[in-house]
C-alpha cells in the first residue's frame, strides 16, 4: 500500500501511518510519501471524533503556575466540542462564518477551535496582545462575525459596534458583561453534533494574520486539508508517536500553535501539553518537565537561550525530542543542550503559508547549522534572481504538483497571492544554501541580506556569533549606509542581566566578533538599544533599517561605537 492509497479519511491514515513506520528512515519516507487525495474531509470529524471514541488517553493537560491542572481525554474533548459546536449554531455560526478566537491556552480554546472545524465556520486566530488597531484591522480585512474571548479581553471589543455574535469565557457565574453570551451556556447543549453538509477539502479553514515583519499583515488562508493533513510534514519533523506527551511553548494567536500545539499532536494521538505561566522562569519550566515527564520539547531561540543558562545536566528529564523554531537557532545553544541531556536539538523550517518544510527528523545525521532537508511532501528549490536552481537562493517549492500544505493563498490580494506562486513556485522569500548531500543551511530574509563592499552578508551568521558572547542576550544586524563601502554591518544589541553598555564593553565585543569572522563580515558598528518586535516577538528588521537609513550622514548615537580602521 502507498501513503495516498485510499480516499477521505483512510487515505489520510494511510498516509499518517506510512510516516509513523518510517519516522528514522527519511530515504523511504521522503521518496514514497504522496499527500493522500481529498474531496470530502473534515478533520475534526473524520480524524478526531474516530480517534477520541471510547479513547481516555489525555488529549490535552494544562499545567499552570500556581499548581492546578486540567487534564481532559480525547473522548470527553470530543463531546465537549459537539456540544459547543450545537450551541454556536444555534446562535447562528454558520459554514463559512469568520469567527475570531481571543483566548489564552485554557481548554475553551481546544474545544472551540474543535467545534468550529465540525460546524464548517472559519477560525480567525488572535493573539492576547492584540492591540485596537490590530483587532479594527481583523474585524475590517477579516469579515469577522462572532468572536469568543475571555471575559478579561471583552473589554477590548467596547470600540466595535455591530450585530456579531459576542460570547465570552470564564466569566462568573450569571456575570457576563452586557451584550454577550455566556459561553458555560454551552454546556446543556446535545453531545452529539451531526454536520448540515459535507465539508469540502478545499473549504476555508483558518484565516491567519502574519507577524508583519517587513510590511502590513499578510492574510493568510488556509483550507481543511492544507493544515490538518499538511501538518503530517510537522509530526514527521518532530518525531511523534502515538502516547507522548508533547510541549510546544507557543502563545495562541500564532501559526506555529496550531503545528504544534493542536494538528502536529493530534495527528499522532500524542497528548498536547501546556505550562501556563506570567512570566517564563527557566527553572520551573525544567521542574515541570521533569514532573510531568514530557518527551517532546519545541521551543524558539529566545526560551533555548534562557534554558541554557542553567545547570541543565542535574534536570533528570524523560525527553527524547528537542526542536527548534521561529528563527534558526546557534550552534552554542544545540552544543550545550547536546552536553547536558545528550539529545541534539533538531532545527525546522516552515512559515505561516505552509507546514513545516525544511527539518531534521528523528535519526538522521545532522549537519552543524544546517536545518535539514526538505520534509516529506515537499519539494523543495532553490532559485537564484534570475529564477535559476542554485545552491545558493530563495527557497521555493515546486508546485509540480501543489503540496496540499500550502496556503490557499492571500485573502483578497490576487495580485500577492500571483506573486508568491510565480513561475510554478510558491516563493517564501527567505535565502539558503544547500549542500552536496542536501543539506539546506539558512541565509536570512530576501529583504535582510545585503551587500557590504560587494559581498553578501547574512545577518543571521553574524547574529549567531554576538549571542556567544557572554554579554549578549539579543542581537540584530542592518546595513548602516557607508560612502566607500555601500553598508557596513552594524548590530544593535541587547546585554544580558548584570552588563551595562560601556567603551570597553563595546570593544571587547567587536574583538570577539572579529576572531570569528571573516574580514569582509567584520561588525563595523555597535550600538546598545532596543529591538522593535512584532507580536509574535520577531525582530522589525525593517524598522531597524528605516531608522538607520533616515539618519544624517556623521550622526552617532548616544551609547554608538565604531571599530577604528587601520590608521585611525
Amino acid at each position: 500500500m502507498t501513503a495516498s492509497s485510499g480516499t477521505g479519511v483512510a487515505a489520510f491514515l494511510a498516509a499518517r501511518d506510512f510516516l509513523l513506520r518510517h519516522r528514522e528512515d527519511y530515504a523511504t519516507a521522503y521518496r514514497d510519501f504522496r499527500w493522500p487525495q481529498l474531496v470530502e474531509f473534515n478533520w475534526a470529524l473524520d480524524h478526531f471524533d474516530a480517534m477520541a471514541r471510547g479513547n481516555d488517553a489525555p488529549a490535552l493537560w494544562i499545567v499552570d503556575e500556581s499548581g492546578s491542572e486540567d487534564k481532559v481525554s480525547f473522548a470527553r474533548m470530543s463531546e465537549r466540542s459537539s456540544q459547543v459546536a450545537n450551541w454556536l449554531r444555534a446562535l447562528g455560526v454558520a459554514r463559512g462564518d469568520r469567527v475570531l478566537l481571543l483566548m489564552p491556552n485554557e481548554v475553551a480554546l481546544w474545544e472551540t477551535m474543535l467545534a468550529c472545524m465540525k460546524l464548517g465556520a472559519v477560525i480567525v486566530p488572535t493573539t492576547t496582545l492584540v492591540s485596537t488597531d490590530d483587532l479594527a484591522d481583523r474585524f475590517d480585512r477579516g469579515a469577522v462575525k462572532h468572536v469568543v474571548c475571555t471575559a478579561s479581553a471583552a473589554s477590548k471589543f467596547d470600540v466595535f459596534p455591530g450585530a456579531y455574535t459576542r460570547v465570552v469565557v470564564g466569566a462568573p457565574a450569571g456575570q457576563a458583561p452586557a451584550g454577550w453570551l455566556d459561553y458555560a451556556a454551552s454546556q446543556s447543549a446535545p453531545t452529539a453534533f451531526a454536520p448540515n453538509a459535507p465539508t469540502r477539502a478545499t473549504d476555508a479553514l483558518f484565516l491567519y494574520f502574519t507577524s508583519g515583519t517587513t510590511s502590513k499583515p499578510k492574510l493568510v488562508l488556509h483550507n481543511h486539508q492544507s493544515y490538518p493533513v499538511g501538518h503530517l510534514s510537522t509530526m514527521y519533523w518532530i518525531g511523534l508517536k502515538p502516547g507522548d506527551v508533547h510541549w510546544n511553548i507557543s502563545s495562541p494567536g500564532w501559526a506555529k500553535h496550531a503545528w504544534s500545539c493542536f494538528f502536529a499532536p493530534w495527528n499522532a494521538g500524542a497528548t498536547i501539553f501546556i505550562y501556563n505561566y506570567a512570566r517564563f522562569n527557566a527553572p520551573a519550566a525544567l521542574d515541570v518537565l521533569v514532573k510531568n515527564k514530557v518527551t517532546s520539547l519545541c521551543a524558539p531561540p529566545t526560551v533555548w537561550r534562557m534554558l541554557m543558562q542553567q545547570d541543565l545536566a542535574k534536570y533528570k528529564t524523560s525527553l527524547r525530542e528537542l526542536v527548534g523554531a521561529g528563527e534558526p537557532l546557534n550552534p552554542e545553544v544545540i552544543d550545550i543542550v547536546k552536553r547536558a541531556w545528550g539529545i541534539t536539538i533538531r532545527d525546522g523550517f516552515g512559515q505561516t503559508e505552509t507546514t513545516a518544510q525544511v527539518g531534521n527528523p528523528p535519526g538522521q545525521r545532522l549537519k552543524a547549522g544546517s536545518m535539514g532537508r526538505p520534509l516529506p511532501g515537499y519539494d523543495v528549490a532553490l532559485l537564484d534572481a534570475d529564477g535559476n536552481l542554485a545552491d545558493e537562493g530563495e527557497i521555493c517549492l515546486s508546485l509540480s504538483p501543489r503540496p496540499i500544505a500550502l496556503m490557499t493563498g492571500y485573502q483578497d490580494d490576487d495580485e500577492k497571492t500571483s506573486e508568491a506562486m510565480r513561475d510554478g513556485f510558491y516563493h517564501t522569500g527567505d535565502v539558503a544554501s544547500r549542500d552536496e548531500d542536501g543539506y539546506i543551511t539558512y541565509v536570512g530574509r530576501a529583504d535582510d541580506v545585503f551587500k557590504a563592499s560587494d559581498y553578501r552578508i547574512s545577518p543571521f551568521e553574524l547574529e549567531s556569533v554576538l549571542i556567544e558572547h557572554e554579554a549578549v542576550a539579543e542581537a540584530a544586524v542592518i546595513p548602516s549606509p557607508d560612502p566607500i563601502r555601500l553598508a557596513v554591518p552594524k548590530a544593535i544589541l541587547i546585554l544580558r542581566a548584570g552588563f551595562a553598555p560601556s567603551p570597553e564593553l563595546a570593544q571587547s565585543i567587536l574583538a570577539f566578533a572579529r576572531t570569528r569572522l571573516a574580514s569582509y563580515k567584520r561588525i563595523r558598528i555597535v550600538e546598545f538599544g532596543e529591538l522593535p518586535k512584532t507580536l509574535s516577538g520577531k525582530i522589525r528588521r525593517v524598522e531597524l533599517r528605516r531608522r538607520e537609513n533616515a539618519r544624517p550622514p556623521g550622526e552617532v548615537w548616544a551609547m554608538e561605537f565604531r571599530e577604528p580602521e587601520k590608521g585611525e
